[in-house]
């Protein structure tokens, strides 16, 4: 068979994470009674999963519960790059926050890489990890300034950075970052390993386990969505968007991305290393080594949640982008991840609100969630703990960066009122017959309805208004799912929640409408 024949580079119609296919399942029980814990920790990813870890050496009783599975969520549709190379991050915010703040960022993230490496040797953790360089290349030279100055404001931070005029890639680029010594492994394989490290009588994992409230008092009570109640003295978000929001209105200082991944199995090598690119489109290249698989990952296509018409495409642009360089045998897996971006570009981490000290959050990580989510782990366990953070202030949640928020704030707040008006008042063309694994949107009896025909023919009827604050629903051809385009909400083509901020499924509808 030849290079790239069209037969040999056709990938499924199923997403699928690799990290998820070459693992295990769980079978953590739900939570059923009432429970008194030091700390809950709703989330168990990356964040989640960390913090218990840390808090659990100190002694604490904890309770980590999730909505689905553990380890299922972003943490495991990730990249999986550790490292703290965050494409053109650091000149930026020296500029937007000062370079005291940046440094701290610079250093939080550095030693997530270390503890990670750390927990790992200690652990004798086999999940794959290993220590490469990670690159930020221009093929554009009108990039090639911005690189330079990246590369002197990452030195002036203490970073390992270095300025590269060529590197070892199967296309050109006209300049180069290097990052030395950062590191990739298995995510889920890392995860699943820690939650049997802390899972015992002090610290327990709930699975299949929703949040929906907090009841603030001395001692704080988390509500499940089974009415059970968990009472702990401090309360840990560790989900990509907090659930419990309205206190610090986060839905209007953080916004939804999705960005899309592909697994390919090719002939001949690909050099180690991560790498992405200094431009947009943003496309990221990385090889992964493993003990029982190797592969190239290759991805990017950012876009705003609920944004865009055919989704599937991303995933033909990218294949796209692979074919002339690499021989590729197969595409095994495809798979797309939601993350959230704060508008000044650095995460929230620490207390919720002033006066809510023991209320923790973690979001905003910009689609570096490896290292800032374990970073966020460390910072929120040392609050506890010690009741401070060296790392602390450029991640408050209570910050005011007017500087670096005022653009986006502005842009993807009009987006949100654009989307919660326009799909309100649109009134839809009559849509034509659904096909089978397609959706449309329509209109009857006056209410905005959602129609998808599955492969057996059936069609599924529901709502298109979001449970969380009635944006209008957009369907997502590419994961066959309701986004919601102003916080990232997504369901089901039959209504479930898929990942909130959304705490109640969308309205199936009847199905007596017609075929």
């Amino acid at each position: 068979m030849g290079k790239n024949d069209e037969n040999s580079i056709k990938f499924s119609d199923m997403s699928t994470s690799l990290w998820i296919d070459t693992t295990g399942g769980t079978n953590y029980g739900a939570l059923e009674d009432d429970i008194d814990v030091d700390a809950v920790i709703v989330g168990a990813g990356i964040t989640g999963l960390t913090t218990a870890f840390l808090l659990r050496g100190h002694g604490l009783k904890v309770a980590v519960i999730d909505a689905n599975r553990i380890a299922k969520g972003v943490s495991a549709h990730t990249t999986a790059k550790i490292t703290s190379q965050h494409t053109l991050k650091y000149n930026k915010m020296i500029k937007a926050v000062g370079e005291e703040k940046s440094r701290q960022y610079a250093q939080a993230n550095q030693a997530a890489i270390d503890l990670i490496e750390n927990t790992i040797r200690e652990n004798n953790i086999d999940c794959d990890f290993k220590r490469v360089s990670a690159y930020v290349f221009a093929q554009d030279r009108n990039s090639l300034q911005k690189l330079e100055d990246e590369t002197e404001s990452a030195l002036r931070l203490g970073l390992p950075a270095v300025y590269k005029e060529t590197l070892d890639l199967p296309f050109g680029v006209e300049g180069a970052m290097e990052f030395s010594n950062q590191a990739y492994f298995h995510p889920r394989k890392y995860l699943l390993a820690l939650a049997q490290l802390i899972e015992d009588e002090d610290c327990r994992i709930y699975e299949n386990t929703r949040a929906v409230d907090i009841r603030e008092g001395g001692t704080h009570a988390v509500i499940t969505d089974n009415g059970r109640k968990i009472r702990a003295k401090y309360v840990v978000q560790a989900t990509r968007y907090p659930f419990y929001d309205k206190p610090g209105l986060y839905f209007a200082r953080v916004y939804p991305q999705r960005t899309y991944l592909m697994s390919l199995s090719i002939r001949g090598s690909f050099p180690e290393g991560m790498y992405i690119n200094a431009e947009e489109p943003t496309r990221t290249l990385r090889s992964h080594t493993g003990r029982d698989f190797s592969m190239v990952l290759v991805g990017g296509e950012n876009h705003k949640t609920g944004h865009g018409k055919d989704l599937h495409n991303h995933y033909e642009i990218i294949r796209d982008f692979a074919k002339p360089m690499f021989d590729i045998e197969s595409i095994p897996y495809r798979w797309s991840a939601q993350g959230y971006t704060a508008m000044d570009g650095i995460p929230f981490i620490g207390p919720m609100t002033s006066g809510r000290e023991n209320i923790f959050i973690a979001t905003g990580y910009d689609k570096w969630g490896i290292t800032n989510g374990t970073a966020a782990a460390m910072i929120i366990s040392d609050l506890i703990i010690k009741g401070e953070s060296p790392w602390e202030e450029v991640y408050s949640p209570s910050r005011f960066t007017p500087a670096a928020s005022a653009k986006n704030f502005i842009k993807e707040n009009v987006d949100v009122a654009v989307s919660l008006i326009s799909g309100k008042l649109n009134i839809p063309d009559e849509t034509a017959r659904v096909e089978k694994g397609n959706a449309e949107i329509t209109e009857v009896d006056g209410y905005k309805v959602g129609v998808y025909r599955d492969n057996d023919g059936k069609l599924h009827y529901v709502s298109t208004t979001c449970t969380h604050l009635g944006c209008e629903l957009k369907w997502n051809s590419a994961e066959s799912s309701w986004d919601c385009p102003c916080h990232g909400s997504r369901f089901t083509y039959t209504g479930e929640i898929i990942e909130g901020p959304a705490l109640e499924s969308i309205k199936p509808l009847e199905s007596g409408l017609g075929e």
